[in-house]
């Protein structure tokens, strides 16, 4: 009743309900939050290929960089098969996006594109802290370096960025400043300005009526972002060597990091140099410092994914696996991580660390059978044969190595929750396994009850 899906059939039949799913939570949570009435059915199409998503989209197939784009009551997105090098949250995507179908309905296309995206980011991260933008140590720099952009431009700052870090940074900047609008002004004054919007009002007197004369705006709301900034890691100190990166020669760059040891740069080249040399321990001392002043560093070259690297160079299995949970936690995107907890979780037999982990890293490539098979395992071990039937089914949407031994496992699962197409499935495994004595126990089993069954009748 309201959407309707598109995607490549194969990829359907692997996440498409999940996509549902998920769609459905973002419009129970946004519709009823600002008040929008929606002509529904949404479109949601996800294009397995980026030229597809490009030509739809767009009207050319090359047009890196987009995730998804809406338009009003139609949504476009980038399948997760197309950012395999660059892994990239897709629930946090359709998020972001159904938050625009939101949005434009309800102010009848009337914003700026700053409030449309600062909305649409300040929500991801309302659903999941790990999603949205991050404060980074680049945007911290911009803030405090007066590169915060005005807030009667801000739309500007997405129209034409000096690089594709300022285009990023203005969607930090437009989130903050809703969470601004939110934080000092309430919920209401955000709704209220989209309202008054809708109506026709310009959006530089709509602001004033409902927060604050524009200049009043704009100094507060930079008080506010340089406050945030200043807080990120204090126990850290942020100033960097001269650009040339030397100080004057290698001597003096030496003697630069020695009197800066708790400097971020400075512990997180060091922790690199030990790192290259395969010096573990030692490596550890400057990526706890960074870790214990900064936990919320998110990406490839955080402080949290490096030492959970160190702890497993030595061996060290047991900090490994608490840190990969927290990092998990935190970085919406880290595929890698999510498959190195499975393992280490299913070693431990800590089913519940392995059927997170195993979600975490759906919402990050749901086409690899990675998480499914730990999903069938841990509804084995704890006797959840509707979660192992689940990941079953999607197992062998996946054209599995062993399909006999999924459907093997099928057949259990169903055996167990009562269900007639246990039967099915372990004639499937047989004919492609026919010596499996397990299979062919269960067969008789399964032939037993039928037959009783019938002598009842």
């Amino acid at each position: 009743a309201h959407f309707v899906l598109r995607m490549q059939a194969g990829e359907a039949a692997i996440y498409g309900p999940r996509v549902l799913d998920l769609l459905e939570q973002a419009r129970r949570t946004l519709v009823p939050k600002y008040g929008a009435e929606l002509q529904e059915p949404t479109l949601v199409e996800i294009f397995h290929q980026q030229k597809d998503f490009g030509v739809r989209t767009f009207g050319m197939p090359e047009n890196p960089g987009y995730l998804g784009v809406c338009f009003g009551r139609v949504v476009t997105a980038n399948s997760p098969a197309t950012s395999t090098k660059d892994p990239v949250n897709w629930e946090a995507v359709l998020w972001h996006e159904y938050c625009h179908v939101v949005t434009l309905q309800l102010t009848r296309n009337r914003m700026p594109r700053w409030l449309s995206e600062g909305i649409s980011v300040f929500e991801e991260t309302q659903a999941n802290p790990a999603w949205g933008q991050a404060l980074r140590p680049r945007y911290r720099e911009m803030i405090l370096g007066g590169e915060l952009t005005p807030v009667g431009k801000l739309s500007a700052a997405f129209l034409m960025p000096k690089t594709p870090m300022h285009l990023q940074f203005a969607y930090f900047e437009a989130g903050l400043l809703v969470e601004y609008v939110v934080q000092r002004h309430g919920l209401e004054s955000l709704r209220k300005i989209l309202t008054d919007l809708r109506d026709g009002g310009e959006v530089n007197a709509v602001l004033e009526r409902n927060l604050a004369p524009l200049p009043k705006l704009e100094s507060d709301f930079a008080a506010f972002a340089r406050e945030r900034a200043l807080n990120m890691a204090p126990g850290l100190t942020w100033d960097k060597p001269a650009e040339d990166g030397k100080l004057g020669g290698e001597e003096a760059y030496r003697k630069w990091m020695a009197a800066n040891p708790t400097n971020f740069w400075v512990l997180s080249e060091t922790a690199s140099t030990l790192m290259e040399a395969k010096q573990w321990e030692d490596a550890k001392r400057p990526l706890l410092a960074i870790r214990t002043n900064y936990p919320g560093q998110v990406g490839p070259g955080s402080a949290g994914r490096r030492l959970a690297a160190v702890h497993r160079a030595l061996g060290e299995t047991n900090a490994e696996r608490a840190l990969l949970a927290e990092v998990t936690l935190r970085d919406a995107a880290a595929p890698e991580e999510c498959i190195r907890l499975i393992e280490l979780a299913t070693a431990a037999t800590d089913w519940p660390q392995v059927v997170t982990a195993a979600e975490r890293l759906i919402a990050v490539n749901p086409l690899t059978p990675v998480p499914y098979r730990a999903l069938a395992a841990a509804g084995e071990a704890t006797g959840s044969p509707t979660n192992t039937i689940g990941a079953c089914l999607t197992l062998l949407q996946m054209d599995p190595q062993d399909p006999a031994e999924v459907h093997f496992r099928l057949a259990r699962a169903m055996d167990l929750a009562g269900d007639p197409r246990a039967r099915r499935e372990v004639l499937e495994a047989l004919e492609d396994s026919p010596r499996n004595r397990e299979a062919l126990r269960l067969l008789r089993k399964l032939a037993a009850a039928d037959a009783g069954k019938e002598s009842v009748k």
